[in-house]
């Protein structure tokens, strides 16, 4: 049996995806100091999971912006991961919607996964899964807090575009005595909006998947098909789309290699 891997090294998470041409074995771990340890330990949970070793596996290749931190046989940008990924775990979409820690990604794509065009937003940290997080330790709130807020809820808008700015406004409504539910639903929102922007200016209109670390948060994914104004598909395993699609490339370029 042949074994395929990819490794999505991020900026908080590194996810390991192990392929044998018909299911998945996935892991994950903080991406700690040094990326490259990251990465191996992601692997080894991965193959110890499926009973095989490092030697088993046939071809690596890395993604992430840590990509060239480790050893593997080739390395692809996120992007490409991220629609090869998703066309696996979705169907019937022309755009990927990515939220991970340091940024945020809109692709446009085509037939099997191939990328047609993107956007990114990685020169501030509003609308990214770090600045979500930063606001649930402002507010004293966990992650799953910011999951499960009440429907009914309504929310305190936050107005500011930048990061710096939006903490000084939500520290100016808790001193106002604004509910933290209602500032942590107003902070989605933020996020939704910049996201539903950047999705606009690709005109599209065919499906969306969301993909991310942010994606497991289902009230973001609501708030992201209100402002979008259609449907927003949220995969199975979200947050490893990238290295799921980095496998599946590794089992192409293994099998292209060979025929070659």
């Amino acid at each position: 049996m042949s074994w395929f891997a990819g490794i999505d090294i991020g900026s908080t998470g590194t996810k390991a995806a192990l392929w044998d041409g018909s299911a998945f074995e996935l892991f994950v771990c903080p991406t700690g100091w040094t990326p490259r340890e990251s990465a191996e330990k992601a692997l080894i949970g991965a193959t110890d999971r499926r009973g095989i070793g490092l030697a088993d596996i046939d071809y690596i290749l890395a993604t992430g912006y840590g990509r060239g931190c480790m050893e593997a046989d080739g390395t692809v940008t996120e992007i490409t991961c991220l629609g090869a990924g998703a066309a696996l775990l979705a169907k019937d979409f022309s755009i990927v919607l990515d939220i991970g820690g340091q940024d945020c990604k809109v692709i446009l794509v085509g037939g099997n996964g191939k990328v047609a065009d993107f956007l990114m937003n990685d020169k501030c940290a509003a609308g990214t899964g770090r600045f979500i997080h930063n606001m649930a330790v402002l507010l004293g709130c966990t992650l799953d807090d910011f999951s499960n807020i009440p429907e009914s809820l309504e929310l305190q808008p936050i107005n500011s575009m930048c990061a710096v700015f939006a903490e000084s406004e939500v520290i100016a409504l808790i001193s106002k005595g604004v509910s933290k539910e209602s500032i942590a639903l107003g902070v989605l929102d933020s996020v939704a909006a910049r996201a539903a922007s950047m999705a606009a200016k690709l005109n599209s209109q065919g499906g969306i998947v969301f993909t991310g670390g942010a994606a497991v948060n289902g009230r973001l994914a609501k708030l992201l098909a209100s402002r979008i104004g259609r449907p927003v598909t949220v995969p199975s395993h979200p947050q490893f789309a990238g290295a799921i699609g980095a496998a599946v490339i590794a089992a192409e370029r293994y099998g292209n290699r060979g025929a070659g």
